[in-house]
């Protein structure tokens, strides 16, 4: 893939700014058919300072079209990917954002700055996007992922491990960076690339011949050569590049072949760094057992798959939370144990014919206690916000038979508000059809998965032989159906067990003696001093 990038000069005065345009506009005629990928710097609809908020709205208004016809119509002239900084005006504001657009001239993509700077929210731009948990954006186009920075992303390191769960192939990067000097932005660029296990590709603008800050549009390759660096070279410079061509190197002394970021995720330790990082938990993964799971929140004390259920049990220390998903009507995963409403509400009818706003009307309260009048439906996503980091959770995927799978979106949405909130490793999914299983074991075997018991087979052999058969590191077992030398056959095959239930202290002494991992019970404190989590209570 030959690489083309462009640097502009970049003027302090705001007259300039139709002159630096014009010459931006310029070095795209001067693009050739062989390149195949041309990246502009950011904000090339204005490349020059803006004095006052309305200029800077009046200049990039007058200049937006023109410069994303122009980048358009250079894409399909070389048949190249064309990626183009400008300001993108949505319904609630301005947008700094990176417009992709493939061979054939079509805007296929758009990266909105994940970190807008100080400076742009004194400008009114729209930052909402940014308020909420996502994961980085990426696309693909033409077999190449990119991922993307913009300007000031680049100072946040910590998102380059996120970036680089993604595994892209380029993260383009479309800045301005005016006040770093050439060695300090070389330095973040291979630092980028290197934790990445991509290539860096970054187009800024001059200050001009002889400046010593800004400018350093670059090539650097996955294991931080830097292969182009312009400095403050006004104009074009292009390379060649291999997007799949990946570093590997020793994952640690004697260590087999990995990328950085590979290496280092293995012996990650967030909860160590982050903020709030003491109230994260280690990974499922690291969590010892026995564990004690409460199921359906401390359904003792407050209305099952609620928050305050939930709530009280993580504030308790429980190792782990159990619960149940349904989907609504509107394709909404709400937390639920019956298909049907009469129990538990003071509705009527099936959880999944309602949309969620119908749901929400209900008292999920009252019957438990009318201290909790007017409790309503809990969301996967409200839970997710709520208690990712904070303990395990063993989410029960409902279906209406065993036999009868539900629609693939099921799966594929709680999988999606999994990652949106990198909850990978603080979950598992509790399945019991055997379709869902092979579903979940071909498209994400990268999600824990447990074995339920289907209602026509719960002999615990044949769960055991099921588990291996899809891929599950854990089994459910359901009371009474096992005995001592079913807990030992699973534990031959390397599965963990779950036992479905225990509200007894000596009961479950004895499923803890005969091997059992993890026990749910509906009154977690009286089994609390089994959990051997690692919470203090």
């Amino acid at each position: 893939m030959k690489v083309n990038l462009i640097q502009p000069f970049y003027s302090s005065k705001e007259q300039d700014t139709q002159k630096c345009f014009e010459q931006l506009l310029q070095l795209l005629d001067q693009c050739s058919s062989d390149m195949d990928l041309i990246v502009l710097p950011e904000y090339s609809d204005i490349p020059a300072v803006q004095d006052t908020e309305s200029s800077f709205y009046k200049n990039t208004k007058a200049n937006h079209e023109v410069l994303l016809n122009k980048a358009c119509e250079t894409a399909k002239r070389c048949n190249a990917i064309v990626f183009v900084n400008a300001l993108y005006m949505s319904e609630k504001g301005g947008r700094n954002t990176t417009f992709a657009i493939n061979g054939k001239g079509e805007i296929v993509g758009k990266y909105f700055k994940a970190h807008p700077a100080p400076s742009e929210i004194k400008l009114h731009l729209d930052d909402t996007y940014s308020q909420t948990p996502s994961l980085p954006y990426t696309l693909t186009i033409d077999g190449i992922k990119f991922a993307f920075l913009t300007c000031y992303d680049f100072y946040f390191y910590e998102n380059y491990a996120q970036i680089a769960r993604l595994k892209p192939d380029v993260v383009i990067g479309n800045s301005l960076q005016r006040t770093d000097t050439h060695q300090a932005l070389e330095t973040m660029c291979r630092f980028v690339a290197y934790n990445t296990a991509a290539y860096l590709v970054r187009s800024s603008v001059s200050l001009g011949d002889d400046s010593t800050v800004c400018g350093t549009s670059c090539i650097v390759s996955p294991d931080s050569t830097v292969i182009v660096n312009m400095h403050s070279k006004i104009g074009m410079e292009c390379a060649e590049i291999d997007p799949k061509k990946k570093y590997l190197k020793a994952a640690g002394f004697g260590g087999s072949l990995a990328t950085h970021p590979e290496y280092t995720e293995v012996g990650r330790r967030p909860w160590l760094y982050r903020n709030a990082g003491p109230s994260l938990l280690p990974y499922n993964s690291m969590i010892p057992f026995p564990r004690v799971c409460a199921h359906r929140g401390f359904s003792a004390v407050a209305p099952e798959n609620s928050l305050p259920a939930l709530g009280a049990a993580v504030a308790l220390g429980a190792s782990e939370i159990e619960f149940d998903l349904w989907p609504t009507s509107d394709g909404v995963l709400v937390s639920s144990h019956d298909m049907t409403l009469s129990r538990t509400s003071d509705g009527s009818g099936k959880i999944y014919e309602k949309t969620l706003e119908e749901l929400k009307q209900l008292d999920f309260g009252s019957k438990f206690n009318e201290e909790f009048a007017g409790l309503r439906i809990v969301t996967f996503e409200e839970i997710l916000q709520k208690f990712t980091g904070k303990t395990i959770m063993n989410i029960h995927m409902k279906n209406l038979d065993d036999y009868a799978p539900m629609p693939d979106s099921y799966l594929d949405d709680t999988v999606e508000l999994i990652k949106k909130y990198e909850c990978e490793r603080y979950c598992y999914l509790m399945i019991t059809n055997n379709y869902m299983l092979e579903y979940m074991q071909k498209k994400y075997p990268e999600i824990e998965v447990c074995a339920g018991a289907q209602s026509k087979d719960l002999g615990a052999y044949s769960m055991v032989d099921r588990a291996v058969k899809y891929g599950c590191k854990r089994v459910q077992f359901f009371k009474p159906y096992y005995d001592e030398a079913a807990f030992k056959y699973a534990h031959d095959h390397g599965i963990i067990v779950n036992v479905f239930w225990s509200d007894d202290l000596e009961e479950a002494k004895q499923l803890l003696s005969w091997g059992a991992d993890c026990i749910l019970s509906n009154k977690y404190q009286r089994l609390a001093e089994l959990d051997g989590g690692v919470r203090l209570i």
